[in-house]
């Protein structure tokens, strides 16, 4: 079988792989703030801490961007900028997932809080309980297992065992 007609089966193949890799791993992507903009945001009187990683608000702050911003009167940009945030530097998909968050958290409970255990980003300091090392010894097996099967996948096609999409998707 030559290259051009094996090409529409690798598209589907890396479509069928995307679509369990998602499945498998909810992709995360993290803008980190520089040194200068940490300094920048701490002096702010809304923000109770600012890290690399991320930024926590008072709880004044939130209150105020939930009622501002109910019946769409006030974007949350506009929250930001009017307390002397910069959205550039937080960043737009940030501001609208953490306005969305608080607004559903105080629709739901009425109040807002941090829900966070501690402080988020840390490693324990205790030691794993025999069940929480079992629960975690799991999910990297089945990772590594559903990445072991796009791999014999991929070799199979590659081999031209498979040429069908039906059959690349029900393979186990």
């Amino acid at each position: 079988m030559d290259y051009k007609k094996r090409e529409p089966y690798f598209i589907g193949f890396y479509y069928v792989m995307m679509y369990n890799i998602r499945k498998l791993v909810k992709k995360v992507t993290k803008v980190l703030f520089t040194d200068m903009q940490v300094k920048k945001l701490s002096k702010n009187k809304w923000i109770k801490n600012v890290t690399n990683k991320g930024i926590t608000y008072t709880d004044e702050f939130k209150i105020k961007l939930v009622k501002e911003t109910k019946d769409y009167k006030k974007f949350p940009r506009d929250i930001f900028k009017e307390c002397g945030i910069d959205p550039d530097i937080v960043g737009k998909i940030r501001i609208e997932k953490s306005a969305y968050r608080w607004r559903n958290q105080y629709k739901n409970t009425g109040e807002l809080k941090d829900t966070r255990k501690g402080s988020s980003g840390r490693t324990l300091e205790r030691e794993l309980s025999y069940k929480e090392k079992l629960e975690r010894a799991e999910a990297k097996i089945k990772l590594l297992e559903a990445e072991n099967e796009l791999l014999k996948k991929n070799e199979m096609i590659e081999m031209g065992l498979l040429t069908d999409i039906k059959s690349i998707s029900s393979l186990k």
